[in-house]
């Protein structure tokens, strides 16, 4: 078990999951995911970023893995992004060593990092909000609602509170607002477009970045799309895992500490380095790494 506790958060590692806890003044929208459990298998990389007051935890993630990511399209601030955590100079080697065995355990369980065609997290639990601007969005699992404030536009208030069944949702789009450009949390319906600005567009929330919690309507957009039926919409089972990462048919999967299994493991380790795809210090970690499981 590796783990590294800091005033931004929590992450630990057991060799199969890495748990991610944000702290008590996270980002609100850290805040309103709350505690991860990250599988290996949709990791595609980790590193450390080291500054002058520590340093940044980044855990990258295959493309497709995780519903808020995909909800954000990489519009995410450092602070808001669940995957990143700021470390204090004295875990700076602390930091580096979960590095270490995250790497060692990819390596070792040689998990691609291409791709994936279904979610490998299960995205917001529901029922979820979030929003700001000009109402709040809301979403239970089978209703996406929007409710108005004062501050919308008299052509959405006259309408009083949409409910908009999530069987009737074709297309869910968030943009933070970025400058003097306001942000908008868009659903659509029917495979339609609004033409609309979200101002005007009664499925739509306008956002003006006026303070952290605007952002958490990425979580409800993410909610949604974890549940939308389709493509990269389903929770990855194991009825479901993509071929690169199941088994081959008839072969049961070795036990993580099957001694067969790793034996194996440093063969091909040992492959690998003789045909110069490993570096002496990549091969002698990793090798290290799994006579420790032995």
């Amino acid at each position: 078990m590796a783990d590294i506790i800091t005033r931004d958060g929590t992450w630990s590692f057991d060799g199969e999951t890495v748990r991610v806890v944000p702290g008590g003044k996270a980002h609100p929208v850290r805040q309103g995911l709350g505690e991860l459990a990250v599988p290996l298998e949709a990791v595609a990389g980790v590193s450390f970023e080291p500054d002058r007051k520590g340093g940044r935890l980044r855990l990258r993630l295959r493309s497709g893995a995780c519903p808020v990511l995909r909800a954000a399209d990489g519009r995410l601030q450092d602070a808001s992004d669940p995957y990143q955590l700021s470390v204090d100079k004295d875990r700076v080697g602390v930091a580096e060593y979960l590095v270490d065995e995250i790497r060692n355990a990819l390596l070792i369980e040689r998990v691609p990092d291409g791709p994936v065609d279904h979610f490998l997290l299960p995205g917001p639990a529901v029922p979820v909000s979030g929003g700001g601007g000009d109402g709040t969005a809301s979403f239970d699992g089978k209703t996406v609602r929007l409710v108005w404030n004062w501050k919308a536009e008299e052509s959405k208030t006259a309408g009083g509170t949409v409910s908009l069944p999530l069987a009737e949702v074709t297309g869910v789009r968030w943009v933070p607002c970025i400058g003097l450009e306001n942000g908008s949390l868009r659903f659509d319906r029917g495979g339609a477009v609004s033409p609309a600005p979200a101002k005007f567009d009664p499925y739509s929330l306008e956002l003006w970045g006026l303070s952290k919690r605007e952002y958490t309507a990425v979580l409800v957009a993410a909610a949604v799309l974890a549940r939308m039926p389709g493509p990269g919409a389903p929770a990855l089972t194991p009825a479901t895992a993509p071929p690169a990462l199941a088994a081959s048919p008839g072969t049961p999967a070795p036990a993580a500490d099957d001694h067969d299994a790793l034996l194996r493991r440093l063969r091909e380790l040992g492959q690998l380095y003789e045909a110069g795809i490993l570096t002496d210090d990549e091969f002698g970690t990793a090798k290290q790494a799994i006579l420790k499981r032995m």
